[in-house]
């Protein structure tokens, strides 16, 4: 973000309205359902951004797959349980104002339109199994020009490729696209066409962020490109694709059709990363976040017009506020993985007990030790793109502890950051001169200073780090009018802000870059090229 973005908020004079309106946006709530790769919550926000009541649950992948049935019976037991809360603190449901969702992007599910049952389970974003189908396809006529209308290259990554090996490898998918009756969605539409009560109401809608993520998309008009639905020999006739709306609409989304807040209006949806640019209040060209979390994706907001990267990285929808406003687009950087490769020393290596310890761990070492571990355990995304690589470790030797390698985790998030916020230089033009953060491994001072250190700029963290929560609240809220201004927001989540500012030289950051680019170079060519379930 910009540096004055983040400047201390000096004393000033509090007219009455303004400390009227303050009064009204304190008893005004937004309740937001913030569903992740690996866990679901539900936070109820006032009008000033500030979490009063929250419920989170985890739930388990197998071989990067997820039940369907699960994730919506997360989302619903996150908002009971968090609303009686909230209600045991003195308030009372009618204050809820309208809710927001938002999800995991690119995750694929297919349902039966009779039914309204899941045909299969969830194919989630990190899955390689479509490795051999990104390779077939690159060679069929008119690959090379996807990325121009979509923003994205074929990779296994958007969920194009796991709908189209869902068709060929699933015989109830293949049945029910033959009768014209396959219903398809990412998270977000499942969640909405579920919440809403399923087949009876058929709320069959996205948004415009989380349908940027599929390729089905012209980023230039937000409609399903003819083109592009040719090219992956897809029959919309058949296979059922949902209504792309904007993020913020106050009739689009519905309404809940059970449970405790049963009515309550849905009003704002939009894909996890530009919630978390919204909850950043990353409104102006130029503005970036990061965050950290299964995967880490870093978003630069590019204004109104999409810059297609010529260096690596995709270009999508940051959101679109609907109504007079136009949709906004970001560049984006996306790291495959992050807090897993937390999550793999603490469950694989059982070098400490739960991945809040691993800094701990990180911190009986001075340094990495000359140890790089490129954790490309489903391939390299953003910018590199490599399929074929796998996770290594380079530079051990026996004076190599554990501290060594835990540090070697965190820091290769750090330093793929490095590469993106390289390439994002390339593609714009324009130098970021501080990175805002969230997400679960931006709680590390050792990783966040580590950030800082290897990009050489400061790192600017806020202290409610639910900014993704944030961020569908306050597109929901827009569409009631709690905001009706970006510039209403401009107090949110901005006191007590932690700055991590470089201590180490250019030159000390150069050299410990080149040895990652050394590292990555050599973790190529790791997968035999015959495999088609890399993932299992």
């Amino acid at each position: 973000m910009a540096g004055s973005a983040r400047a201390a908020q000096a004393d000033h004079h509090i007219d009455p309205a303004s400390e009227h309106n303050e009064e009204n946006l304190k008893s005004w709530y937004i309740g937001s359902i913030d569903q992740g790769t690996t866990s679901t919550r539900f936070l109820i926000f006032n009008g000033l951004g500030v979490p009063v009541a929250s419920h989170q649950i985890e739930f388990k992948q197998i071989w990067m797959e997820q039940d369907p049935h699960e994730i919506v019976q997360s989302v619903q037991t996150c908002i009971e349980e968090a609303t009686k809360s909230f209600i045991e603190l003195g308030n009372s449901t009618d204050d809820i104002k309208a809710i927001g969702i938002t999800s995991q992007r690119e995750t694929t599910v297919l349902w039966d339109a009779d039914t309204g049952k899941p045909l299969y389970n969830a194919i989630a974003w990190p899955d390689t199994r479509t490795q051999g189908l990104v390779r077939e396809l690159k060679g069929r006529k008119g690959a090379d020009r996807l990325q121009d209308i979509c923003g994205l290259p074929l990779s296994t990554y958007p969920s194009a490729l796991k709908l189209t090996w869902l068709l060929r490898n699933v015989k109830e998918v293949q049945q029910a696209c033959d009768a014209a009756k396959l219903m398809f969605g990412t998270i977000d539409t499942w969640l909405l066409y579920s919440l809403n009560g399923g087949k009876d109401k058929n709320v069959h809608v996205t948004d415009s962020t989380n349908a940027s993520r599929t390729m089905f998309v012209d980023l230039h008009t937000l409609e399903y490109s003819s083109k592009v639905l040719e090219f992956f020999q897809l029959d919309p006739k058949k296979v059922l694709l949902p209504k792309i709306v904007p993020c913020s609409d106050a009739e689009a989304f519905g309404s809940l059709a059970s449970g405790i807040l049963k009515g309550k209006k849905i009003t704002g949806c939009l894909g996890d990363q530009s919630a978390a640019l919204v909850g950043q209040l990353g409104f102006e060209p130029g503005m970036a976040k990061n965050t950290y979390g299964t995967g880490c994706f870093l978003l630069y907001n590019v204004g109104e017009k999409p810059v297609m990267s010529t260096h690596g990285l995709l270009a999508t929808v940051a959101y679109h506020f609907g109504g007079k406003r136009k949709p906004v687009y970001a560049l984006e950087g996306s790291i495959a993985v992050a807090g897993s490769a937390v999550k793999y020393v603490v469950n694989n290596l059982k070098f400490v007990q739960s991945s809040d310890k691993i800094s701990d761990c990180a911190a009986t070492v001075k340094d990495n030790g000359g140890c790089y571990f490129v954790t490309a355990f489903s391939g390299l995304f953003a910018p590199y793109w490599i399929d074929d690589a796998r996770g290594t470790m380079f530079g051990i030797t026996q004076y190599t502890q554990q501290g060594h390698i835990a540090r070697a985790a965190m820091e290769a998030t750090c330093f793929q950051t490095k590469a993106i916020l390289d390439a994002m230089e390339k593609d714009s033009g324009h130098k970021l001169t501080e990175l805002a953060v969230d997400g679960g491994m931006s709680n590390s001072d050792l990783c966040m200073q580590s950030q800082a250190d290897i990009i050489n700029i400061p790192v600017d963290r806020p202290v409610m780090r639910e900014t993704t929560a944030l961020g569908a609240a306050i597109v929901a809220g827009f569409a009631v009018d709690v905001w009706k201004e970006f510039e209403e927001l401009k107090e949110i989540n901005r006191e007590d802000r932690t700055i991590f500012k470089p201590r180490i030289s250019q030159e000390e950051s150069d050299k410990m870059y080149r040895r990652w680019t050394k590292a990555v170079e050599m973790s190529k060519g790791w997968l035999n090229s015959d495999s088609e379930s890399p993932s299992q």
